[in-house]
Order: structure tokens, then C-alpha cells, then sequence
């Protein structure tokens, strides 16, 4: 009897230490959606320039000498559509990243308001929670704009099914994990650059962004696969245009297993951050 009374009480606290930190993540996050709000559409419109110059360069200017066959294979009637799924991915990338790291690098370096969010009692997990949800609104924000992008080129509807929505959302939530551990060690805006050329400016035409992974030789596929853009990538691609006997499954559970990897470490970097 006693033992069944621990068992229900070591439950029962459990559940109300969960419940705690989804109501703090949240708490951060609605902190960092006060100051999102007011510039909602400059924030939409950021990383939206890259892409749409991706898509008219490659997409209708070299794309228009590639054809299905050529170094792409699947349901694709020209270079334009195969590269869409890829250039959703890339900003929703792109501004996870470096919207949360300039967030993040604002409050520690210039403001000087993060030491007071270090204060908060509130689990080093659900500070980094908050953060990565931020980072998620916010590449979220930016790749609904290509997608609407994409369905005026298109005119395919896959762009909004809820598989290819649960990719993009997890390709935000790594590159925004990803983008508070950067924030929280650099120590200059300097670094966040080095960061950029050394590690996301790669991955944009490493990641299976603008080509098709499956027929490079062995060892540029293994590091091709190292990246995680790549199965967002792919996985988006397959969503859009595949059937689902055709998806790459494992996509899904390798970028949520770097999404709480990353969470993780983030949690361990909040717990240890002495600004």
C-alpha cells in the first residue's frame, strides 16, 4: 500500500514538474513574442530576399537548362520546383539561427538585460525552451512567406500538408536550438559572423538545397548526411511532391533527436552562464 502511495505521488510530481516547465517556457516565450510582435512584418521580410534571389538565379535563370533527368529525379516538371522545398528550408534556417543568436547577443552585449532573465527562478531548460520557441515563430514567419511564394510558382497545395508543416517546424526548432547555445558563448557580434561563414553559409548549398544527395559518391554523401538540413531538405521535397510510400521516415526522428539534443545542451549552457 505504501509503495503504491509513493508510486502515485512520485507521478503525480512529475506531472506537475512538467506542467511548471511548459508554464515557464511559455512565459519566456511570450516575453520574446512582446518584442516579436511589433515587427512582425520585418521580421517575415528578412530572410525572404535570399530566397526569392535563389529562386530567380537558379530556379528561372540556370534552372531553365536543367531538365527532370538531368541530376534530379522524381515527379518534377522543371529545376524551379525542386529547388522551392529546398529554398523553404534554407530560410526557415537561416532566420532560426541568426534571428535567436542577434536576440540572444542584443541582451548580453548591449542592452544588458539578460542577467536579470538569468535571475528568474525558473528551470535552465525552460529558458532555452522559451528562446527555441521564439527562433521557431520567427523562421516560421519568414518560410510562410516563401511558401506563398512557392504556391504562386506552383500552384501545389502538398506545400501546407501537416507532414510537410511538422518538417518545417522541426527544421526551426533545431536551427534555433542550435542559434541560443551560439548566442549564449560568443562574446562579440564578430563571432556570430564567424559562425555564419563557417557553419550556416555551408550548410545552405551543402544541405540538399539546390541538388538531389542520392546519387553523389559515397563519402560526399556521408558528410552531405551529416547535415541536418539536408533531411529537412529532403524530407520537405518528398512531402510536397512524393507519395508517402516514397518519404524519407527517418527524417523525421533524426531532426527531432538533434532538436532535444541540442535542448539539452542548451538547458546545461543557461545552467552554467555566468554574464
Amino acid at each position: 500500500m505504501t509503495s503504491q502511495k509513493a508510486l502515485l505521488w512520485g507521478k503525480s510530481f512529475k506531472t506537475i514538474q512538467f506542467q511548471l516547465l511548459v508554464a515557464d517556457s511559455l512565459t519566456i516565450f511570450w516575453g520574446e513574442w512582446l518584442k516579436l510582435r511589433a515587427r512582425i512584418t520585418q521580421v517575415a521580410a528578412t530572410g525572404l530576399i535570399s530566397p526569392l534571389i535563389y529562386i530567380l538565379a537558379f530556379g528561372l535563370g540556370l534552372g531553365s537548362s536543367i531538365r527532370t533527368g538531368s541530376g534530379i529525379t522524381g515527379n518534377y516538371d522543371n529545376y524551379l520546383e525542386f529547388i522551392l522545398p529546398g529554398m523553404v528550408a534554407l530560410s526557415s534556417m537561416t532566420i532560426s539561427f541568426g534571428g535567436t543568436t542577434f536576440s540572444i547577443c542584443g541582451e548580453r552585449l548591449f542592452s544588458k538585460t539578460f542577467e536579470e532573465m538569468l535571475l528568474v527562478p525558473v528551470n535552465p531548460l525552460a529558458l532555452h525552451l522559451g528562446k527555441m520557441l521564439a527562433g521557431v515563430v520567427r523562421g516560421l514567419m519568414t518560410s510562410g512567406s516563401v511558401i506563398l511564394a512557392a504556391l504562386l510558382f506552383t500552384g501545389n497545395w502538398n506545400f501546407l500538408n501537416p507532414l510537410f508543416v511538422l518538417l518545417l517546424v522541426l527544421n526551426c526548432a533545431v536551427f534555433a536550438g542550435l542559434g541560443v547555445i551560439v548566442g549564449l558563448t560568443v562574446r562579440s557580434l564578430e563571432s556570430v559572423g564567424l559562425y555564419n561563414n563557417f557553419v550556416i553559409v555551408p550548410m545552405s548549398f551543402l544541405g540538399a538545397t539546390f541538388f538531389d544527395p542520392s546519387p553523389l559518391p559515397v563519402a560526399l554523401k556521408c558528410v552531405v548526411y551529416l547535415l541536418p538540413l539536408t533531411y529537412a531538405s529532403t524530407g520537405l521535397r518528398a512531402a510536397a511532391y512524393s507519395p508517402l510510400s516514397k518519404f524519407p521516415w527517418y527524417s523525421i526522428p533524426i531532426l527531432l533527436v538533434v532538436a532535444i539534443a541540442l535542448s539539452l545542451w542548451g538547458a546545461y549552457k543557461f545552467s552554467q552562464q555566468q554574464d
